[in-house]
């Protein structure tokens, strides 16, 4: 038998999103649905998107442990056959995109043809998500850091941001920015949360501070929703209702030891992408220069400064001056970021939310529209293990 080199094994040009479905996003707890609606009318939101039949989808794939369970979803849907269903596996967002390079894989190895990936959110149901009360006993990275009172990912990932800022004389001004970009965004989408409430620098500088270097607006919202997003084989792209976002590129997973503990891996300030990122272009054949916008997981803004340098956009020394309001606000800025408001100012849907407006970006449908859409880049969940990416493009780029 002969081996198939590593470049034959790609997901470049071979899977198309078709179709992409929301609900609207509500402040935590605010929710009149419970979970598993929210889910399916995101999926049929997707579905009318597309010009699909729900029964025509034989997959489904998550992360973060969703609660909304594949074969009930399917049940519920009236899928004809259930063919695949992936979880990721790993807390909070970094399987957003992983999540996305999981069903990718399933139509690729030929065991589905048809695969919604989504997730959904109602913390007035389960209760706030990463909420560390309650809790009997502790094992792994928490048995290390509550017995001290770390118990919020804003106090774990200040400590990692804080050294990066040391090591490399980032401002906080560079933090600013990213936050400023996510509002000014949101301003002009109606779907987001923060629509109607600008921020500017007095404001930010003006707000509480949650974990130092992190003031309030550093840190993403929390909310309830749902989103999806709808995959077929690429020779099945121009089937359906809109233009497609194919998949060029995707990476999952971590550096040597980084989810080390505590807080012990060799590569302290990382937002864990050094090994990632190259991946992620070596796949895709292209480079930070064929980038056009970038969707980046704001967990917390320092998070996003980590994630842009090591996936090639600028140097550690360079970010103060690159991270200014102007570069990363559409449609002209060097990089424009998070163009629909983020996890920051549109909606935390544990980061699914940017992978809907990067397909919108590619379709040329989003209410900041970058005047470059060919490619557009997915960062998901800076700073954990396993953390993934994702590079989407148009017809064009194949």
């Amino acid at each position: 038998m002969t081996a198939r080199a590593p470049g034959e094994r790609t997901l470049r040009g071979r899977v198309a999103v078709i179709g992409i479905g929301e609900t609207e996003y509500y402040r935590h707890g605010a929710s009149p649905d419970p979970e598993f609606k929210l889910a399916l009318k995101a999926i049929l939101a997707a579905c009318d998107d597309a010009g699909l039949d729900p029964r025509d989808i034989d997959g489904f794939s998550s992360y973060s442990d969703d609660r909304s369970e594949a074969g009930r979803l399917a049940a519920a849907l009236g899928t004809r056959r259930l063919s695949t269903a992936v979880m990721q596996w790993g807390g909070g967002g970094g399987g957003c995109c992983a999540a996305v390079a999981n069903a990718a894989a399933s139509i690729v190895a030929g065991l589905a043809d048809c695969v919604v990936v989504f997730r959904s959110l109602a913390q007035g149901q389960y209760g706030r998500f990463g909420q560390a009360g309650g809790i009997g006993t502790i094992s792994g990275e928490r048995a290390y850091l509550m017995p001290y009172g770390v118990l919020a990912p804003p106090q774990r990932f200040a400590m990692r941001v804080r050294r990066y800022m040391h090591e490399h004389g980032v401002r906080q001004e560079a933090m600013q920015a990213i936050a400023l970009a996510s509002y000014h965004h949101a301003q002009s989408n109606p779907r987001a949360v923060m629509f109607g409430k600008p921020l500017d620098p007095e404001k930010y500088n003006a707000s509480r501070w949650i974990a130092e270097p992190f003031h309030l607006f550093d840190c993403c919202m929390e909310n309830d929703g749902a989103a999806a997003i709808i995959l077929v084989p690429e020779e099945r792209a121009g089937d359906f209702r809109n233009k497609p976002a194919y998949i060029l590129g995707a990476a999952t997973g971590a550096g040597y030891r980084s989810g080390a503990m505590p807080h012990n891996s060799p590569q302290y300030a990382s937002a864990s992408f050094e090994m990632l990122a190259p991946a992620l272009y070596r796949m895709a054949g292209i480079s930070p220069a064929d980038v056009n916008v970038v969707q980046s997981y704001e967990n917390f803004t320092g998070g996003v400064v980590m994630a842009l340098v090591e996936h090639g956009f600028f140097k550690p020394e360079e970010a103060n001056g690159f991270l200014t309001l102007d570069n990363l606000i559409a449609p002209s800025g060097k990089l424009p970021l998070n163009t629909s408001g983020g996890n920051l100012a549109e909606c935390y849907m544990h980061g699914f939310e940017l992978v809907i407006e990067a397909v919108r970006q590619i379709r040329g449908q989003s209410v900041n529209q970058v005047k470059r859409n060919d490619v557009a880049m997915v960062i998901g969940g800076p700073m954990v293990t396993p953390a993934s990416n994702l590079l989407l493009g148009s017809g064009a780029t194949l």
